[in-house]
C-alpha cells in the first residue's frame, strides 16, 4: 500500500511530477524538477511521502521509482495538474495546480486513502568553467 501512495507522491509533482521557456500552450513554464510531499488525511496509507518528479513541456514523469508503477498526465499551460497513477490493482488520481515555484492539490487512492500534496521547484544549478 505504501508503494501505491509513494507513486502518487511522485506523480503529484506533478507533480511534479516544472524553467526553460517552451512553445505557447505546452506547459513549459513548469519545466524542471519538483520536490513533492504527500500528506495522508484519511485512510490506511503512511502519513507522509516525499519524491521528485520532472516536467518537460507539460509531460510529467517519475525521476526514480523502485516499483512497477505507471503514471500518465500533464501540467497544463495554466499550471493545472491532472494525473492517473497505477501500481498493480490499485489506481489513483492526482489533481491541483502549480505556480512559478510551488503548487498543491489533492490525491486519492480509492477506497484506501486520500490527502493533499505540496510541491516546490528545485533550484536549477549551472556549471561554471574555471
Amino acid at each position: 500500500m505504501s508503494k501505491v501512495l509513494a507513486v502518487l507522491a511522485i506523480g503529484a509533482g506533478l507533480v511534479s511530477p516544472l524553467a526553460l521557456p517552451a512553445a505557447a500552450g505546452a506547459g513549459g513554464d513548469y519545466n524542471g524538477t519538483w520536490s513533492v510531499e504527500l500528506v495522508t488525511e484519511s485512510g490506511l496509507c503512511d502519513s507522509r511521502y516525499r519524491y521528485s518528479v520532472a516536467v518537460n513541456d507539460g509531460q510529467v514523469r517519475l525521476v526514480a521509482s523502485a516499483d512497477r508503477a505507471t503514471m500518465s498526465g500533464r501540467v497544463g499551460p495554466d499550471g493545472t495538474v491532472g494525473l492517473s497513477v497505477s501500481n498493480g490493482a490499485a489506481s489513483g488520481a492526482v489533481s491541483g495546480r502549480l505556480q512559478a515555484s510551488s503548487g498543491g492539490g489533492t490525491w486519492k487512492v480509492s477506497p484506501l486513502c486520500s490527502g493533499r500534496w505540496t510541491a516546490r521547484r528545485q533550484a536549477m544549478r549551472t556549471a561554471q568553467a574555471d
